[in-house]
């Protein structure tokens, strides 16, 4: 009765659609490869008699269960929250809402929990997974309950803040980039703050418990806070109650400020007028360039006026970064044991940015689909190269702070004598390749799928898996440092659900030869990019990389631009 309606007919709808069943059924089985991995990382083809080897085994799997699933849990339950409101805003359904007589509560409530459903779902699913793992020994149940309490109450404070934003927000890129960028500030604030009054006094654990990746490692460490040989007690209040309670603070500041800040003032705003001379009034016009969309991706507010806001707060994190380089001069122990200080930079810095831009891309056509405008575009004379290459070049031109940051950073190194100016060539056409596959793959995605949630998910979570899960693929098998011959099986199977699940996501509407070939190679070459550049490969790292995104965009760019209907999913009766 709480969340209303809004919330019932998500429950009644979800289990109806086929995709439900495949995203609990594929997570489920996503975690036993997973083990298996593990497994096959961790003994090979040995038999395994040692109880204690066992034990040893299950403890492994638990952490990388639980800081896996903690990751996703964090990224998608803030993504589905801010896009399921920035959808409604966009198909201008949010305003039919307010004026029934749902109440402030229902609908904020409604949303949040009916865009959690998936979240929780897999939570669910992942349960008997997990009371698997207890089986094998090294694990108690209390910390498998401990692990699932803080992934609830984690997945609530960021779709929390993804709701609080799609609801404050008018333009959908403006709400996915203040959420990940907010997520982001607010994760390095928590880790300031703690690092700099310590970990020990009242601010500082206060500060720790609102960070979920501290609360998640204390709870698979119980041994590392315990002192004295009693038995060790695994307990999460703290963090559980600071993220649940933050949550609820941000849906009480949406049920407060839903109706201040819906309708937006946008939709009362009256077009300006002049008078001339006889007293008429007219609109003002401006001229407009040959190519009205790049004309309007640029001089016009196609995103909000607040898009300077987003780059004020990647400037923030950049700032950090650097202030945190300049400290310690580049030097110091390797993150990870594997990359250094100012190339960690370099790498967060950069994903956020490919980030951004995919966000960017992907919201500059479905925003277009839900305002009923890309129907009207399509009857004009606009073609199909002045729309495609337009939106590119808008894209291009509304992130360009953002893609030249970490560039920046780059040149800073080759000034202070810690990167060649051969190796900063290599890295400039690598990262410009990257940018333009972010940029294509949202359009695609935005061509192919209709919803926008579908959509925005789809694009993002191709990116995610492209380069944080292979990395976590990777992590697995150096940290088991056993031979890749024992890995090679592990390896196959996750890569090829890797390609099958990309190629479906690539292919959605309209598959190819093209797209089918990217899907095959794109996780097995950026597996062997990532290992290169851990063993400090320059060369043959950018022609890999540049052949490979440089292919896939190619295959996503050529239909869209020759066959710009077929990749609509139109024909040409549907244009009478």
């Amino acid at each position: 009765m709480l969340a209303g309606p809004l919330f019932s007919r998500e429950v009644l709808t979800a289990p109806r659609r086929v995709s439900h069943y495949l995203m609990r059924a594929g997570y489920v089985a996503a975690l036993f490869v997973l083990m298996y991995t593990a497994g096959q990382a961790t003994f090979g083809w040995q038999q395994t008699r040692s109880v204690g080897d066992l034990a040893r085994f299950g403890s492994l799997v638990f952490q990388v269960f639980s800081l896996i699933q903690l990751s996703l849990v964090l990224f998608f339950a803030m993504l589905f929250a801010a896009g399921t409101v920035a959808q409604e805003k966009d198909r201008r359904t949010l305003i039919l809402l307010l004026m029934t007589d749902l109440r402030n509560h229902e609908m904020v409530i409604g949303k949040l929990l009916a865009s959690l459903l998936s979240v929780g779902v897999l939570i669910g699913a992942s349960v008997p997974v997990f009371a698997f793992v207890h089986l094998l020994g090294g694990v108690t149940l209390e910390q498998i309950i401990w692990a699932q309490a803080i992934c609830l109450a984690t997945g609530v404070a960021a779709g929390s803040w993804g709701a609080l934003m799609g609801f404050w927000r008018e333009k959908t890129f403006q709400t996915v980039a203040f959420s990940v960028l907010g997520l982001l500030l607010f994760l390095g604030a928590t880790e300031a703050i703690a690092a700099s009054v310590g970990i020990d006094s009242s601010v500082g654990r206060w500060a720790a418990a609102f960070n979920p990746y501290r609360a998640m490692i204390s709870v698979l460490d119980p041994l590392r806070d315990s002192s004295g040989l009693g038995p060790a007690h695994v307990s999460a209040w703290e963090p559980l109650l600071a993220l649940t309670g933050l949550g609820f603070l941000l849906n009480l500041i949406a049920i407060a400020r839903l109706r201040a800040w819906n309708p937006s003032q946008l939709v009362f705003e009256a077009a300006k007028f002049d008078e001339d001379a006889a007293g008429e009034r007219r609109a003002r016009h401006r001229p407009i360039w040959d190519n009205p969309v790049i004309w309007r991706e640029i001089c016009t507010w196609a995103y909000g006026r607040k898009v300077f806001i987003v780059k004020l707060a990647y400037f923030v994190l950049a700032g950090f970064a650097v202030a945190s380089l300049w400290k310690t001069g580049g030097a110091g122990e390797k993150v990870l044991g594997m990359i250094s200080p100012a190339g960690f930079a370099f790498v967060g810095l950069s994903m956020i940015t490919l980030m951004l831009v995919n966000a960017q891309a992907v919201t500059a056509l479905t925003s277009e689909r839900d305002q009923q405008t890309l129907d009207l575009l399509l009857m004009t004379d606009v073609s199909a190269k002045e729309f495609i290459f337009g939106k590119l070049g808008g894209i291009l031109y509304n992130t360009k702070e953002l893609i030249a940051i970490p560039l920046l950073l780059a040149a800073w190194q080759v000034f202070a004598g810690r990167l060649t100016a051969e190796n900063f060539v290599y890295l400039f056409v690598g990262y410009a390749v990257l940018v333009s596959f972010a940029a294509m793959l949202g359009l695609h995605s935005g061509l192919s799928y209709e919803v926008s949630r579908a959509a925005i998910a789809n694009s993002l979570g191709t990116m995610f898996f492209l380069f944080v899960g292979i990395f976590i693929f990777m992590m697995l098998l150096v940290e088991a440092r056993s031979s890749f011959f024992l890995q090679f099986q592990s390896f196959l199977v996750f890569i090829g659900m890797g390609s099958l699940a990309l190629y479906a996501s690539l292919s959605h509407r309209n598959p190819s030869s093209a797209l089918r070939t990217a899907a095959l190679v794109l996780p097995v070459l950026t597996f062997w990019t990532i290992t290169e550049v851990l063993r400090e490969g320059t060369l043959g790292v950018c022609v890999v990389m540049s052949a490979a995104y440089g292919f896939a965009t190619a295959a996503m760019l050529v239909p869209a631009v020759s066959e710009f209907d077929v990749a609509l999913g139109r024909t040409t009766l549907d244009k009478g």
